[in-house]
């Protein structure tokens, strides 16, 4: 007899997996069949097809809604089919995929047709075509310790199974499908069907009514089970085992509604005792209360199970979820090691995925109210947000009371390091500088104009803007950003938060935030590329006044030149340097009117022909200044995913 705990399943499903993983792993693998063909010798054609199909599956896993097929080669092609648990999505679906791509032809070496099965995934390629054909045979099962006497319990769980493959084999379903019942006032059952996603309805009904047959005789008085095929899988089970979806959520509301506990918000508990999640309705209270507040667009997480905060109301339902055991296993359990530093968020670590991708890892410090607030901003913004001057959020993690971002690790650093360093910011020529300054006007634009969301960065700096390998700028630390409604164009706040000598005055000063908030942030930023040094704890210097007098009163003079970083004598272009001067004056202007958009902005930055126009005075003084830039952050080690600056309170 199998035991309960046996990690045996179908590509999409994972029996025993539970929200408390304290031990590491990949992803695990359940079987493989070869389909019966003899071992032989492939072709040298062959091999070459199958070996780009396996590329294929790796690649296109990453952007797919899960599943994929196609055939590679008219000469002696292959076919190639993945496809992912309906509930798993993006980059653990691809982690997955590249796994069986890479252990495939090791498990059926010399085979023309294999098909391998792990917790999450299904891969097949073969030399003939299988698309749309229905497998039934041979069939597995796996079932748990527990028996099942009640004859009623038995009929109502084939009920359900039945209820979900009715709604799997809809059209609008796409061949999955999950759900819960109450069995009764303190017991549910928890169900899944899914077909591989090549058949069609009616070819998933026939290959989920067959296995369904087989129940009787191997499963059906047994407390959990699940059955499968090449084609299909039903699983069967008193507790939740799978990952809540969209398309599930308000079913399990219902059951909810069933059980004497009717709330308001929805509140999937974090392990089968049914513990409530307390974070849950702290988040919706926060959100109510900035409304209250700031009068921005309320936005609730909810944290529909230990993997995903996705629901209809936030603005990332593709957000991928990582389990805790894999970023365990990358970091060392959270080690010294690879600790990168810490900020108001909490510390963030270097992970290296067995994929071999390394990652920056943010774990909220469990005493940080505020960098809760900030977590849940980045998961509500930065996920629907793709642009290549834009860091990448991977995925996120909440499990075991955590709350882990997941992010794409750069290898170079922030722009501050460089920057402000003597030493390295010598290999920073002007070519380059005009390049990062051009992709953060880029980035900047892609937030104000071009993206889903008209968002509001408000803390844009240095140490904000990271580099990649080929020191391309990538904008990052969303945790204070803010979107508009369309036609909205400005908001107020009692609540300034941000960092001194980037905040525009109006901001500052009366709490008044927009497009042109970031573009004065901006322009402070261009200045500080050019010259090397950082605003604030710039009239400390030999010049006695802020960067942004400084650069008025010289470019009035018509001395640019005297402005310039030294570094960059052997490298710069006078009529570039001048006019990105100028550009920066511009963004700087005291009265928001006065400055540029961004699209203006880029314009300019591209049109050597095009006549800028006169620049009005910057504001003398925005905030307090120091010596040193005021930011809460803690020490760093130079961190791949700069800190979250914590919030500064302005006193008006």
């Amino acid at each position: 007899m199998l035991g309960k705990k046996l990690h045996l399943c179908f590509g999409f499903l994972l029996l025993s997996f539970r929200p408390h993983v304290t031990k590491a792993q990949a992803p695990i693998f359940v079987g493989s069949n070869c389909q019966n063909n003899t071992q032989q010798p492939l072709s040298g054609v062959y091999q070459t097809n199958l070996e780009r199909i396996l590329t294929w599956v790796s690649s296109d896993a990453a952007t797919s809604k899960g599943y994929n097929y196609k055939s590679i080669g008219n000469n002696s092609p292959v076919y190639g089919l993945y496809d992912c648990r309906g509930d798993v999505v993006g980059y653990f679906c691809q982690f997955c995929v590249s796994t069986a791509a890479k252990e495939a032809p090791q498990r059926c070496p010399n085979r023309v047709s294999a098909m391998v099965w792990y917790d999450f995934c299904i891969l097949r390629y073969s030399n003939e075509s299988f698309f749309g054909t229905v497998l039934t045979n041979p069939s597995w099962h796996a079932f748990g310790e527990k028996n099942i006497s009640n004859m009623e319990d038995i009929q109502k769980g084939d009920d359900f199974v039945r209820s979900l493959i009715r709604k799997a084999t809809k059209e609008t379903n796409q061949l999955f499908y999950m759900d819960v019942f109450n069995l009764s006032s303190t017991a549910r059952r928890y169900g899944l069907v899914q077909c591989t996603r090549d058949l069609t309805n009616e070819g998933c009904r026939q290959c989920l009514e067959t296995i369904l047959a087989q129940v009787a005789k191997c499963c059906e008085q047994k407390l959990g089970w699940s059955i499968w095929t090449g084609s299909c899988v039903i699983k069967y089970d008193d507790h939740m085992f799978y990952q809540t979806s969209l398309a599930a959520e308000p079913n399990l509301q219902k059951a909810k509604q069933g059980s004497n506990n009717r709330s308001k918000i929805l509140i999937i508990s974090f392990s089968v005792t049914g513990s409530i999640t307390i974070l849950c309705l702290s988040v919706y209270c926060w959100c109510r209360r900035r409304t209250r507040k700031d009068g921005l667009i309320p936005r609730v997480v909810r944290l529909s199970s230990y993997h995903n905060v996705q629901t209809e109301e936030t603005l990332n339902p593709e957000l991928p979820t990582i389990p805790l055991s894999t970023i365990l296993q990358s970091t060392d359990n959270f080690s010294e090691v690879s600790k990168l530093g810490e900020g108001g968020f909490g510390p963030v670590y270097k992970g290296i995925l067995p994929d071999g991708r390394q990652i920056a890892v943010k774990r909220l410090s469990k005493f940080s109210g505020q960098g809760s607030e900030e977590f849940n901003n980045e998961v509500m913004f930065i996920a629907k947000l793709q642009h290549r001057n834009l860091v990448r959020l991977l995925a996120c993690c909440l499990e075991e009371n955590e709350k882990i971002l997941v992010y794409e690790y750069l290898p170079n650093k922030s722009l501050d390091f460089h920057l402000f360093d003597d030493e390295r910011k010598k290999l920073f020529d002007w070519k380059l500088r005009l390049s990062i300054i051009n992709g953060i006007a880029r980035g900047v634009l892609y937030l104000h104009e071009d993206s889903r969301l008209k968002v509001i960065h408000r803390d844009l700096k240095a140490s904000n803007v990271l580099l990649d390998n080929d020191m391309n700028p990538k904008i990052s630390d969303f945790g204070l950003a803010r979107a508009f409604e369309r036609g909205q164009n400005q908001a107020n706040t009692k609540r300034v938060v941000g960092t001194y000598g980037y905040m525009a005055p109006e901001y500052a000063m009366e709490g008044l935030f927009s497009v042109k908030s970031d573009v004065f942030s901006f322009g402070v930023l261009v200045l500080e590329i050019i010259c090397g040094r950082k605003n604030s704890g710039f009239f400390l210097s030999d010049h006695g006044q802020t960067l942004l007098l400084y650069a008025w009163r010289i470019w009035c003079e018509g001395k640019c030149l005297e402005m310039m970083d030294p570094t960059l004598e052997k490298s710069f272009v006078g009529s570039e340097l001048e006019r990105c001067i100028q550009i920066g004056l511009l963004c700087v202007q005291e009265d928001a009117k006065d400055r540029p958009t961004m699209s203006d902005v880029v314009v300019m930055l591209a049109s050597d022909a095009m006549a800028l126009p006169k620049p009005k005075q910057p504001p003398f003084s925005v905030g307090r200044m120091t010596s040193e830039e005021f930011s809460t952050s803690k020490s760093s080690k130079n961190l791949s995913i700069n800190d979250v600056t914590t919030s500064i309170t302005l006193p008006r």
